[in-house]
């Protein structure tokens, strides 16, 4: 990556899963930060400024797909790709269209090469 590289919050519940994720990122150039939780992001959001939320969706608490809006709120160029093995997410997502969201969804698992692939492509 040529220039200062886009810095990636992740967010799971799953702390493997996120830990694995930012290793990943970091491997790939990308300046990582990783939340296990969705308040945790937008806490982290509010301060750090990312370039891109890479956020599961469901998690407790606050799903993925509200701390998203709540970051788009804070920061509208941020770039928004969410992760989910779940079949609930298309009514979540469904929502978050109604309020004018539509943000970029990838299944679970994903992976590492794909996941590079379309980051890069940003």
């Amino acid at each position: 990556m040529i220039g200062t590289p886009l810095k990636i919050l992740v967010a799971d519940d799953e702390q493997v899963i996120a830990d694995t994720l930012a290793i990943i990122l970091r491997r790939g150039g990308f300046d990582t930060f990783t939340v296990y939780d969705g308040a945790a992001a937008v806490e982290k959001a509010r301060t750090w400024k990312p370039d891109l939320l890479l956020s599961d969706v469901m998690m407790p608490e606050m799903s993925g797909i509200e701390a998203a809006i709540e970051i788009c709120k804070m920061i509208p160029a941020c770039r928004i790709l969410l992760f989910s093995g779940h079949a609930v997410t298309a009514d979540l997502l469904h929502d978050a269209r109604v309020l004018g969201h539509n943000f970029e969804v990838i299944e679970k698992p994903l992976h590492p090469a794909e996941l590079l692939a379309r980051l890069q492509a940003v």
